[in-house]
């Protein structure tokens, strides 16, 4: 019978939560990040569409109300 190998590397013997530690900051080191102009820009727009849609989603609600109002009160 073959024998298993004894040099394991030293990866898998390290501790679970130093090896993670080491893989996310190797994997955030690859992360392409935005430049202060496309953040403020992207920023801009989220907060756009935030405010919109709250804008929108307030008109739905007051007018439901007002429906549920009529409907149930006259």
């Amino acid at each position: 019978m073959a024998k298993a190998k004894t040099d394991a590397p030293a990866k898998l013997k390290s501790n679970p939560v130093t090896r993670y530690l080491r893989e996310t900051r190797a994997e955030l080191a690859k992360v392409t990040w935005p430049t202060r102009q496309e953040w403020l820009r992207l920023s801009a727009i989220v907060l756009a569409v935030t405010v919109a849609m709250s804008v929108i989603l307030g008109l739905v609600d007051a007018v439901g109300a007002q429906l549920m109002d009529i409907l149930i009160y006259r």
